[in-house]
């Protein structure tokens, strides 16, 4: 059987009645907002895929990141659960939730000091996602900060819904 992966969304979804819905990106063109941050638990977390999409097209380019920030998180709403992906009798996630932890929307980013990045896109379509081909996953160590960022170039916010499946 495959290790058990799971998935995360920039929004609260246990008990949707209806679509998920966006959250804004900041409204200051080149101003970072961290939409969806992942705290691995006890061990290294492996990227399977990453995506989002826009409630409507941007009117300007909006730089969308997977990027490692080291040991700085963002201060956001705390995710609530982790959702199993793959078995759904499998063992809980082990990733720490949290307002310095696993969550979305940040309202304040922290001061990163290194980062790696994982993956980048300038957009301006509606909708993006990247699987990472098998054995060639990107790991994140326990402890580190995992995030997904927009960076509007335009002083327009866009209300963006992203995703992230990984494997422990």
């Amino acid at each position: 059987m495959a290790a058990p992966c799971y998935i995360t969304w920039n929004g609260a979804t246990s008990a949707l009645t209806g679509p998920l819905a966006g959250v804004a990106t900041s409204a200051t063109s080149g101003t970072v907002k961290t939409m969806l941050q992942i705290k691995p638990g006890a061990s290294k977390i492996r990227i399977i895929e990453w995506g989002y999409s826009f409630e409507s097209t941007p009117a300007a380019p909006v730089r969308m990141e997977l990027i490692e920030t080291g040991t700085v998180f963002a201060t956001v709403t705390a995710a609530t659960a982790v959702t199993a992906y793959n078995d759904v009798t499998g063992p809980a996630s082990l990733t720490s939730l949290g307002t310095a932890a696993t969550g979305y929307t940040a309202t304040a980013e922290g001061t990163i000091t290194a980062t790696r990045l994982l993956a980048y896109q300038e957009e301006t379509s509606t909708a993006f996602k990247q699987q990472f081909p098998l054995g060639r996953e990107p790991e994140v160590n326990a402890a580190s900060a995992l995030r997904i960022r927009a960076t509007p170039t335009s002083a327009a916010s866009v209300n963006v819904t992203c995703y992230l499946i990984w494997e422990e």
